[in-house]
């Protein structure tokens, strides 16, 4: 975390702003993608307040040179992710491996992938990770199972809320330039 100082009332006060993009929940950055239909001084106020410990009432009273340097920041660390595909993630505690074989992709999850898609993928992201990503049940060097779609779907879309947008992002990616490749 990156700290930022606020100075109000001559007082000074430190808060915590991310400082990488890797720290960024796909639950925080869906909720980013929701604010950018509302106007800039919306969205600026609920970006910062999204990714830094600094209360809303504050933010509403900084400067716009300061928000100007903290959204500044933030864009350069989007800017700056780390675009690297990651076939094995880690949340709380657990591994989950992206589909080992999309070729063997079964027709229920390509069913459930392709409708989650169609209604709205950034409504649908935790689902299309969760179609994906399965907790790892063996693994041996680069090779490794996953579990069985069905099993835990519901509670495997609530964990992937905690996934990486950084990791989100890089398997869309991937599963985009796989499927134009496929087609």
């Amino acid at each position: 975390m990156m700290k930022v100082k606020i100075k109000k009332d001559n007082k000074t006060k430190e808060f915590k702003l991310i400082s990488s993009w890797a720290e960024v929940t796909l639950e925080t950055w869906l909720k980013l993608i929701e604010f950018k239909g509302g106007s800039k001084a919306e969205e600026a106020t609920e970006t910062i307040e999204a990714l830094s410990d600094i209360p809303k009432r504050l933010i509403e009273q900084l400067s716009l040179r300061d928000v100007a340097l903290i959204m500044g920041r933030v864009s350069e660390l989007q800017a700056t992710t780390n675009s690297s595909f990651k076939r094995i993630v880690e949340i709380e505690g657990i591994e989950y491996g992206f589909h080992p074989n999309l070729d063997d992709i079964t027709l229920g999850e390509y069913a459930d992938l392709e409708q989650f898609i169609k209604v709205g993928l950034e409504e649908n992201l935790a689902n299309v990770m969760a179609v994906l990503y399965r907790p790892v049940v063996e693994k041996k060097n680069e090779v490794y199972t996953i579990e069985a779609y069905g099993d835990g779907f519901q509670i495997r879309a609530e964990q992937m809320k905690k996934m990486s947008a950084e990791q989100v992002q890089s398997a869309l990616v991937f599963f985009y330039n796989l499927g134009k490749i496929l087609w």
